[in-house]
């Protein structure tokens, strides 16, 4: 079945760049850039991965980024990360990064964006991954910054896909960024937004309703309101849902309790992800392999999960009918 995971042609959509640095990058661009990190070791760095909510993971989150300082580091991340999802069977990421983490330290848009793009010109050119920028606002931070944040994001938004919504989901509603998404709607970008993971039924609604997105990223809580199970299957928008991290951040308390199966069940447009992999143990292979394992599914399932991944994305119509065509030949033997 590991085989048959890596053989189906996927999209990840809901995976941060910044949650893919691993241990052993951190210490070793700790080390290029003269920075002193607070744990002595790669082993010191696995055992602070042990996160009680979504806080205490976004504490160590925003300290990790903090060796990310030149382009060749962020083309280093960039190009570490697309090279492990394309041996799992991704054909195409369309991938979070979070500008005010770095914008925060210094560290202009010009730096960052030219880092990624050598990393994503060296992974497709070497592995035919193909993946495409999403800017996410940091939802702790005021409006007023992610404006900002947009501002300095103009000279680049030919490189930029999609906008979405992160950080901390209690307290921050979606509705409170409804003028800076409307803009990057009237820039011609797509929308998206974290909501449902910690944060209420009642973020999803804002989510469509308000910030009028393309697709909610986790969702696992609409399950909470049949009324909006409802309208995702009959809006047919995607969930981006990252089961290993739900479960690592204890959203559920096992990989068997999560309601992934439910919701596909009930019709919605279910996507498998790994969110922020490095941190979570987890990439979206294993996440495939988590559910495949824990809630049973069967090899039809899977398909139908891959599928949802293509037709949830922000490819073109040939792509997408290219890669469906592909899975379809995929032997589930």
């Amino acid at each position: 079945m590991a085989d048959l995971v890596t053989r189906l042609p996927k999209v990840e959509m809901h995976v941060h760049i910044e949650g893919t640095l691993e241990p052993e990058m951190m210490v070793t661009l700790a080390a290029r850039n003269g920075i002193t990190l607070p744990h002595r070791s790669v082993d010191d760095l696995r055992a602070a991965y042990r996160f009680t909510n979504l806080q205490s993971f976004l504490d160590l989150y925003y300290q990790g980024a903090s060796v990310l300082l030149t382009a060749r580091d962020f083309e280093d991340l960039m190009y570490a990360y697309l090279r492990r999802a394309a041996a799992d069977g991704v054909r195409h990421s369309e991938i979070f990064f979070d500008p005010q983490t770095h914008t925060g330290r210094g560290i202009g848009f010009e730096v960052f964006m030219a880092g990624f793009a050598g990393g994503q010109a060296r992974a497709q050119a070497e592995f035919g991954i193909t993946s495409a920028l999403i800017l996410c606002f940091l939802r702790h931070l005021p409006e007023s910054a992610a404006m900002e944040t947009f501002d300095a994001a103009e000279p680049f938004l030919d490189r930029i896909i999609a906008v979405g919504l992160d950080s901390s989901e209690v307290g921050h509603p979606p509705s409170g960024y409804a003028r800076v998404f409307e803009r990057a709607r009237q820039a011609g970008l797509h929308l998206v937004a974290h909501a449902g993971e910690e944060g209420p039924p009642q973020f999803v609604w804002e989510a469509l309703d308000v910030l009028g997105v393309d697709r909610i990223d986790h969702g696992v809580r609409a399950e909470e309101d049949m009324a909006l199970v409802t309208r995702l299957v009959d809006d047919g928008v995607p969930l981006t849902m990252c089961p290993v991290s739900n479960v690592r951040l204890k959203v559920f308390p096992r990989i068997e309790d999560h309601n992934l199966k439910r919701l596909l069940e009930f019709g919605v447009r279910v996507t498998v992800n790994s969110d922020d992999p490095a941190y979570f143990g987890g990439y979206v292979g294993d996440n495939y392999q988590a559910v495949r394992s824990g809630l049973g599914l069967t090899p039809l399932e899977l398909v139908d999960l891959a599928r949802n991944s293509v037709e949830a994305s922000f490819l073109d119509p040939a792509r997408k009918k290219g890669l469906v065509a592909e899975l379809a030949a995929v032997p589930l033997v």
